[in-house]
């Protein structure tokens, strides 16, 4: 059997996501403690780092709108990133709270851009083959642990004042990846907007994203709080970058070994499977993360909480959301998981940090992670039920 074509341009999609999650990889563990040391309060640092979140509520529907209106979602995502290079730069000149909440919600309106536009581009040119998805995919989880475990080394040399140089330049690289792209064909159709709102009133569909929202929202526990929870215990900053590290390398042998998995497991299996090693997961950080043995083990099993459940996500997806739909689908699993979930995770769980402690904060992710298994298992039932 012939084994598919890599994509025709997989070096551009896999330097994009080297530097977009590189970037990633600097600001969300780090971002906080940037914060911290220029005074926001914790009440602050969660309501600043959710504004990532809560920017991909609407966001990404807003650019994925007007790159199919325009047919050019790759001069929309060069667009972006230019704009994303321009606003992050305010942050070296914004002073106190206010002027860093409006930087921060300019440049996290244009990254919202750069998940799904980037993801539309691979999947359209991958024609609903995800055989080297999870091989291309990798590259961004390179990206993260390169950034995350070098920028931990600097920041203890020269100090958290560094983070948003090293941000900004890692910005410029996602740019320069842009300008190497061209569009890929993209069918569309009339009908459309008809047969989307057809499906978002599926049951099945609903219990879809509402697992999702529930194991993103979970995440923000990792996201916002997870380097200030280690440093609280006592870790040091290069520790807190490894243990990042060590989650993104446990996700790139899953991205390297992903289509065999997926075939000898299904997506539903693997799915369900990683909403409950959620709960197992959360509960080993909130409750026995003073050992280091425990910690390292909860981090191995990032595998299966974020990239087993990605990549379970997109696969699902496609059930639905192939051919036309394909931008608006991945624009929706992003609004609604990404952006409404972990916006309003990281809202609540920041309510929880500072009124019970950093356990309890654990302890609701698991719930969440609980509750997000009970879901997915309801939308697989109900997607046989219609198939039968």
């Amino acid at each position: 059997m012939t084994r598919p074509a890599w994509p025709d341009q997989s070096f551009s999609f896999a330097l994009f996501l080297f530097a977009y999650y590189g970037y990633v990889g600097v600001f969300s563990p780090y971002g906080t403690l940037y914060f911290a040391e220029n005074g926001m309060s914790a009440a602050q640092i969660g309501l600043l780092m959710s504004l990532t979140q809560a920017m991909r509520i609407f966001g990404p529907n807003l650019w994925g709108w007007i790159a199919d209106h325009r047919q050019q979602r790759v001069m929309v995502l060069r667009a972006t990133a230019a704009a994303s290079v321009i606003a992050f730069s305010g942050l070296f000149v914004a002073n106190g709270f206010l002027q860093i909440f409006l930087v921060m919600i300019l440049f996290n309106l244009f990254t919202s851009a750069h998940g799904p536009l980037s993801e539309a581009l691979m999947l359209s040119q991958m024609r609903g083959d995800l055989t080297h998805y999870g091989r291309l995919r990798l590259w961004g989880s390179v990206g993260f642990i390169v950034a995350v475990s070098m920028a931990g080394q600097l920041l203890d040399w020269y100090g958290v004042g560094l983070v948003p140089w090293i941000a900004i330049a890692l910005l410029a690289l996602v740019l320069l990846a842009t300008m190497r792209m061209r569009e890929s064909e993209s069918p569309v159709s009339q009908h459309c907007s008809v047969v989307l709102s057809e499906l978002l009133r599926q049951r099945d569909v609903q219990a879809f994203f509402l697992s999702t929202f529930l194991m993103i929202a979970a995440h923000a526990a990792l996201y916002v709080f997870f380097s200030l929870y280690l440093a609280q215990i006592g870790y040091s900053k290069t520790v807190i970058g490894l243990m990042w590290s060590l989650g993104v390398v446990a996700e790139i042998a899953f991205f390297f070994w992903q289509a065999p998995i997926f075939r000898r497991f299904g997506i539903e299996r693997l799915m369900i499977a990683s909403l409950l090693i959620g709960v197992v997961r959360f509960l080993m950080i909130g409750f026995g993360a003073e050992s280091l043995a425990w910690l390292l083990l909860a981090q191995v099993l990032h595998a299966a909480t974020f990239g087993v459940h990605h990549s379970a996500s997109v696969a699902t997806l496609q059930r639905w959301f192939s051919g036309p739909l394909q931008a608006r689908g991945q624009a929706l699993y992003i609004s609604v998981s990404y952006g409404l979930g972990g916006s309003a995770g990281g809202l609540l769980l920041s309510v929880f940090w500072d009124t019970f402690g950093a356990r309890a904060v654990y302890l609701m992710a698991a719930l969440f992670c609980l509750a997000g298994a009970g879901a997915a298992t309801l939308s697989y039932r109900w997607q046989r039920n219609i198939g039968e």
